[in-house]
């Protein structure tokens, strides 16, 4: 017989996991449950009915939370001239070109997010062994390859996510902590599902939201019916 922690056994008697829950609902059940030492995110994990070993039904792009993740993001961009100069006006952390490239071959990786303007791709690309399997790549389709680097980094200080189907058609992402109101998390959820919704791709049949669930870092997941977004 299984030995369940103390936590588990206090969610277990009142969590259940065949049933769907109402989006506030099931955030207070997150909410209750998350009592970690510190201030636990809070994620998201759509289950879509698409298939992605096709490439016309990967899903992937941003979407920018009303409310804000909650975490300070340390951003990069790659920039020179004008561009430079925007990136930093918008709140970026770091802006530079060949010598942040030089820092990063170095080892050193103290930053969240990487926003390129399209002329500095060639220096980009010089170290994308080493961004891309951290997700770090700046990418065109998420927006983070741009000339207008300026509105993306103040998007992404804001609150942006982005996101990708995995091998297993889910796309996750954090919509914030759980110090956050019921609320504010219902809102940032909400954008979230209506990003995924604006990039159903056209060949997908069938239902495209199949399961939603959330979470706390260190809690129980929660299903929610997807039926409270229409």
């Amino acid at each position: 017989m299984a030995n369940y922690s103390k936590r588990k056994k206090e969610w277990q008697g009142e969590i259940d996991r065949t049933k769907r829950y109402d989006l506030v609902e099931a955030i207070d059940l997150v909410k209750k449950y998350s009592k970690a030492k510190f201030d636990e995110p809070v994620d998201a994990v759509f289950r879509l009915g698409v298939d992605p070993r096709k490439s016309d039904q990967m899903v992937r792009g941003s979407c920018t939370l009303p409310n804000g993740t909650g975490k300070v993001v340390r951003v990069l961009v790659f920039a020179k001239g004008d561009k430079e100069q925007e990136a930093k006006d918008a709140g970026a952390d770091f802006v530079g070109g060949d010598d942040l490239a030089a820092k990063i071959k170095d080892g050193w990786l103290e930053f969240d997010r990487v926003v390129a303007t399209p002329d500095m791709m060639g220096v980009v690309g010089k170290i994308g062994r080493i961004l891309g399997p951290r997700g770090l790549m700046p990418n065109p389709k998420v927006g983070t390859v741009t000339p207008a680097v300026g509105d993306v980094v103040s998007m992404i200080k804001k609150g942006q996510v982005q996101f990708k189907t995995d091998k297993g058609a889910n796309v996750h992402a954090t919509t914030g902590l759980s110090s956050f109101t019921s609320e504010a998390l219902a809102e940032n959820i909400k954008a979230f599902y209506d990003s995924l919704v604006k990039l159903k791709p056209a060949t997908a049949k069938g239902t495209y939201i199949k399961n939603i669930s959330i979470s706390s870092t260190m809690g129980p997941g929660v299903r929610v019916d997807p039926a409270v977004f229409k």
